[in-house]
């Protein structure tokens, strides 16, 4: 999976363009990805996140960073040995395009698109 094109509200993965948040698993991409408080990350928002089973989960916090990732979804990652990178939305999309390089590492992103 590759980005192409990340603009506030706008993200282009494998030539499919999406204009709300999204998860992008191997392989393919989770649509309309909506969270139950809209900027702080909590366990349930990433279900899907974690039946994929990740190495690394890349988390854009939003084109200004405003998405806050609770204590609880850092401490129940790790008890699965996933590693969180967090960053805004635009270095996010960056990281996420450079860990896809790696073949060793099943790398997963969930993309907060504005704020």
């Amino acid at each position: 999976m590759r980005i192409t094109l990340y603009d506030f509200g706008r993200i282009v993965v494998d030539g499919e363009t999406h204009t709300r948040d999204v998860i992008i698993h191997p392989g393919r991409v989770e649509g309309a990805w909506w969270r139950k408080e809209g900027h702080r990350l909590q366990v349930d928002d990433l279900e899907h996140a974690w039946d994929s089973a990740p190495d690394i989960l890349v988390v854009g916090t939003g084109y200004y960073g405003n998405m806050a990732i609770a204590e609880e979804t850092l401490e129940h990652a790790r008890a699965r040995g996933i590693e969180i990178l967090a960053a805004r939305t635009p270095d996010a999309v960056a990281e996420f395009n450079r860990l896809q390089s790696d073949p060793k590492k099943k790398v997963v992103a969930a993309l907060h698109l504005t704020c």
